[in-house]
């Protein structure tokens, strides 16, 4: 029996080790820690099922002495937390930050010197918990020892990606048993028999490695953090703090979607006021270079050219767009672009491409450009550049770029303090620190940052507002020919385990399903479709089921003309949200969610919005409207697939009709195979 202080109220107790535990403010998920056997543990109960059995806690060093054995508790303290917070922009104006914390001291038995302490917060939908490293000195970490081991591993499915691959985040998502996990990024989801679902995450990945985790033996799952260049994980000079771990919890899949618990364990915002951040609809050349239209670098195909981005604001100031994207406009495209990342200016256009012209022109149309970065994991050559290319932008009225970090594996570029070349992770804490840099930076500027070929979200848009939506993942582009397309299966699939981490840049609204790409013979032999696998309809539908505050209409102008009932849709649908509730889905077959249009000054926000998209499985939902406001009809505009729509055969049929519905109601939306539905409940009077 050992003594323990309690922060609360400073009052000394006695318990014995099994009795550390803190539970979430409903008491149905309770997190304790141990030191049984001289080993720092934790494990996770909920609703009195224990998730999570005993798991090691701590980490070995490069040359210092280990901190996990021969540990034991010293001193405990407690906290409670409730309070809300208003996001700028996102997916929930309004976030509930409720809590309870509990922190452990461990402390070697034999050196008090040697000592952390784990803070752990308990959410009703799940916990969070980093280590507070003290002391001086350098300390290369090169393993945490972080384990969640999963109990009932012979019950569980898991989706994940595969971790510390050639192609970053951008893999199909597997679904196998628990047991045949290898190494996987997170978000990585879990799915028992009896539909309890969990997912493990991190927050707040500052300074740090990228967590995957490494399955060990049975459901047990080890923190595996992305190596630096040199082999080490992670360098720390004096004190320090991890990310955080995560584990969401729920009873079914959506109450995955329904939690905010990676926000709220992010600092609040850093960069006081943000008004100069706007959500919003782009179009952009971008689809085009894809199909093989256009292209990239110089020549007579040359996609960014003066004249075709007039065009494009043209066509977005007629049906309301915000900005244009233009990839290419800058010298370095010509050639393996990939390969040769220094040759990148940031500031130097080609001829044909006048940034001036285009931003004056803009200007009279009400439409900004959006600018764009390709580094091709140049981190160096970006950074040298990087300020003199904000400065270009902002003196011409730019507030958006979206970056591009087109490098594959281990090989983004950078010169450490030696003048040596590393190549390093996407995720590795060298490029993490760079990504953070990027934003900052950015902001300085006020400017906003959607980064493609990106490390993961871990929540940070709360603390840096302006790093606005990221990629990480397989996005629109797969679906442009070049091979296989997304599955059916992949949107179902990802909005239980991407999109926990926040929002995706997908690049949605593709129309026209009928293009070829130049280099495609005519007796094509390949053994897939080369186009999406979709229906107009799930176009539609993924402008909500795939939130972003900055979405784009990426098909070619002309496309939209062809079916101006569905791009109707497009310009109604909002990007910013008052209000978001996941309400159907599972894991790789079906999602259905529903967001309420942001309130402001001019606007009372009773409009709802609702995206569903299913698998390559054909189903009708039942939707009940009790998200709507009690009392208030609405003019439920359908947008849905027809009984004899199919994606590869007879993808553009499209059923369109108007009811009058209230809050009482439900309503049936027929989903074809890989197809979809989207409503906009438009507040009458």
């Amino acid at each position: 029996m050992r003594y323990f202080t309690l922060a609360l109220g400073m009052l000394a107790f006695t318990a014995h080790a099994e009795d550390i535990s803190v539970k979430s403010p409903d008491g149905d998920l309770v997190l304790t820690f141990s030191d049984e056997n001289e080993l720092a543990e934790y494990s996770l109960t909920f609703k009195g099922k224990k998730l999570i059995d005993a798991s090691k806690l701590g980490f070995t060093f490069e040359q210092a002495q280990p901190m996990y054995r021969d540990f034991s508790v010293k001193e405990i303290s407690r906290d409670k937390h409730d309070d809300t917070w208003e996001q700028p922009w996102g997916e929930q104006r309004i976030i509930e930050n409720k809590y309870n914390e509990l922190a452990v001291e461990f402390t070697h038995t034999d050196d008090a010197q040697r000592k952390f302490v784990v803070r752990a917060r308990v959410f009703d939908d799940g916990i969070g918990f980093r280590y507070e490293v003290p002391g001086g000195g350098q300390r290369n970490i090169t393993r945490e020892l972080t384990q969640f081991h999963l109990t009932n591993s012979d019950n569980a499915t898991a989706y994940w990606i595969p971790g510390q691959g050639r192609e970053r985040y951008e893999y199909l998502y597997r679904e196998t048993p628990l047991q045949d996990v290898d190494l996987a990024h997170t978000p990585f989801t879990v799915k028992y028999e009896d539909g309890t679902h969990l997912a493990i995450h991190e927050a707040a990945l500052v300074d740090y490695a990228g967590m995957s985790l490494q399955r060990q033996d049975g459901g047990r799952l080890e923190a595996n953090l992305a190596p630096r260049a040199d082999g080490t994980l992670v360098h720390k000079e004096g004190s320090f703090t991890t990310p955080w771990r995560t584990v969401t919890v729920g009873e079914q899949a959506v109450d995955l979607i329904n939690s905010y618990i990676s926000l709220n364990l992010n600092e609040p915002n850093k960069l006081g006021e943000v008004d100069w951040i706007n959500p919003g609809k782009y179009v952009g050349i971008w689809w085009g270079m894809h199909i093989g239209k256009y292209t990239w670098g110089s020549g007579e195909k040359h996609g960014a050219t003066t004249e075709r981005t007039k065009e494009y604001m043209d066509f977005a100031a007629k049906y309301g767009f915000d900005g244009v994207l233009v990839e290419g406009w800058n010298k370095g495209w010509d050639g393996n672009w990939i390969e040769n990342s220094q040759l990148f200016s940031f500031t130097e256009s080609y001829p044909d491409f006048d940034i001036k012209a285009v931003t004056d022109y803009g200007k009279k149309k009400g439409v900004t450009l959006i600018g764009h970065h390709e580094t091709s994991g140049g981190i160096t050559n970006y950074e040298e550049q990087m300020e003199d290319g904000f400065k270009l932008y902002q003196d011409h009225g730019v507030e958006q770029i979206k970056t591009g970090y087109v490098a594959f594996g281990q090989n983004l570029k950078r010169r450490d303090e030696n003048g040596v070349m590393r190549y390093e992770f996407t995720d590795s804490q060298p490029v993490v620190n760079h990504f953070i840099n990027n934003v900052s930076t950015a902001a300085k500027y006020e400017l906003a940052i959607n980064t493609h070929e990106s490390v993961k979200d871990t929540g940070l848009r709360r603390t840096y507002p302006n790093w606005i939506s990221r990629e990480s993942a397989r996005g629109q582009e797969y679906n442009s020919g070049a091979g296989a397309p997304n599955p059916a299966n992949h949107i179902p699939t990802m909005s239980f385990t991407r999109m926990l981490a926040g929002p995706m840049d997908f690049t949605p609204g593709i129309f026209d399903f009928d293009y070829k790409r130049p280099e495609v013979p005519e007796n094509d032999t390949a053994d897939f479709v080369r186009r999406p696998m979709s229906t107009l309809t799930r176009q539609l539908a993924q402008y909500v089921v795939l939130y972003s505050p900055i979405q784009m209409a990426a098909d070619l102008p002309e496309n939209y003309l062809e079916h101006k009932q569905a791009f109707q849709f497009i310009q109604d649908v909002p990007t910013d949200w008052e209000k978001t509730e996941a309400l159907q889905g599972e894991v790789g077959d079906f999602i259905v969610i529903a967001r309420q249009e942001k309130k402001h000054r001019d606007y009372s926000g009773d409009d709802w919005y609702l995206g569903a998209i299913t698998n390559e499985e054909p189903r009708t939902v039942t939707v009940k409207l009790d998200f709507l406001k009690s009392g208030q009809k609405y003019e439920a505009q359908i947008y849905q697939d027809k009984q004899d729509t199919q994606w590869k055969d007879n993808p553009y049929a499209m059923s369109y009709e108007t009811k009058t519905v209230t809050a009482k109601d439900s309503i049936d939306l027929y989903l074809a195979n890989a197809g979809g539905a989207a409503v906009r409940f438009k507040a009458l009077n």
